[in-house]
């Protein structure tokens, strides 16, 4: 993948970990759920059967999400 057709996905990412974030801070979501949206979201992208001819990218995604939650850069931890 290209660095230019990667801006999209860098830019959500961003937006989406900022939401994160902010749901967090101002007490609309506790820890443990954003912790459960992000391993749900992972394991959908390990589960994921790659018939779509993608099973390279979604194991990609499922590891890089993997290492968000290991890093803790979603959750501010208190």
């Amino acid at each position: 993948m290209d660095e230019v057709s990667d801006v999209s996905g860098t830019a959500a990412l961003a937006i989406c970990e900022s939401l994160l974030l902010a749901l967090n801070d101002r007490n609309i979501l506790p820890e443990h759920e954003i912790v459960g949206i992000l391993r749900d979201a992972a394991a959908a992208h390990s589960n994921d059967t790659g018939e779509d001819g993608k099973a390279e990218l979604h194991l990609a995604v499922a590891a890089l999400i993997n290492g968000i939650l290991a890093g803790g850069n979603s959750v501010r931890h208190k």
